[in-house]
C-alpha cells in the first residue's frame, strides 16, 4: 500500500477547509474588501462569565467595592470597547454602529456575574467582533474593579451565541458552546 505524502495531506486538508476571508493568495494578511457588499441589518450577541467569591460578589452587589460602581463602569466600559473595535482588532472594518447594549446579570451559582453584548449595525460586514469586544472588555472592567478584593477572579466562556444578517445567514451557538 502506498503512503500518502504529507503535502498530499495537508493539500487535501486546505481543500475541504472553509476559506479564510483575510488571508490572500500568497498567504498574506490583507483587510477584505466589502465595498460591493450590500448595506444589511446585522445583529450579534456575545457573552462571557466573570467568577468569583461570593465575598466579592456581595462586594459589587452592595456598592461597596473601593473603585466604585463595578456594574455600571463595565457596561460603560463595554459599549466604549465596541465603538472602538476596529482600532483595537487590525483587520476589522470601522462600523457606524447603531446600538451597542451590555447586560450583566450576577448569577449566584457561578458565583459571579454573566456578561451578554449585543452590537447592531446596518452595513456591509458584520458585528460579531464588536459585540466579542465589547463582552471582553466589560469583563475586565469587572475584574479591574474588584482585583483588590480578590485576585483569583476568572474569565471564562467568551462565545459568540447569535448573529442575524448577512451573506453566511443566521447563526445560533449550539448548547455545547454555551
Amino acid at each position: 500500500m502506498a503512503k500518502t505524502s504529507k503535502t498530499s495531506k495537508t493539500a487535501k486538508a486546505r481543500a475541504a477547509a472553509p476559506a479564510l476571508t483575510h488571508i490572500g493568495a500568497s498567504g498574506e494578511a490583507h483587510m477584505v474588501d466589502v465595498s460591493d457588499k450590500p448595506a444589511t441589518e446585522r445583529v450579534a450577541v456575545a457573552e462571557g462569565r466573570v467568577v468569583m467569591k461570593p465575598a466579592t460578589l456581595d462586594l459589587i452587589l452592595s456598592g461597596d467595592a473601593k473603585k466604585g460602581d463595578v456594574l455600571g463602569t463595565a457596561r460603560i466600559a463595554g459599549i466604549m470597547a465596541a465603538k472602538r473595535t476596529s482600532e483595537l482588532i487590525p483587520l476589522c472594518h470601522p462600523l457606524a454602529l447603531s446600538k451597542v447594549t451590555i447586560d450583566i446579570t450576577p448569577d449566584n451559582k457561578l458565583p459571579g456575574c454573566i456578561v451578554r453584548a449585543t452590537a447592531k449595525v446596518s452595513g456591509p460586514t458584520g458585528v460579531e467582533m464588536e459585540a466579542l469586544t465589547a463582552v471582553s472588555v466589560a469583563c475586565l472592567t469587572i475584574y479591574d474593579m474588584i482585583k483588590a478584593a480578590e485576585r483569583g477572579v476568572r474569565i471564562e466562556g467568551i462565545h459568540l451565541l447569535a448573529k442575524t444578517g448577512g451573506k453566511s445567514g443566521d447563526y445560533v451557538a449550539d448548547a455545547r458552546s454555551k
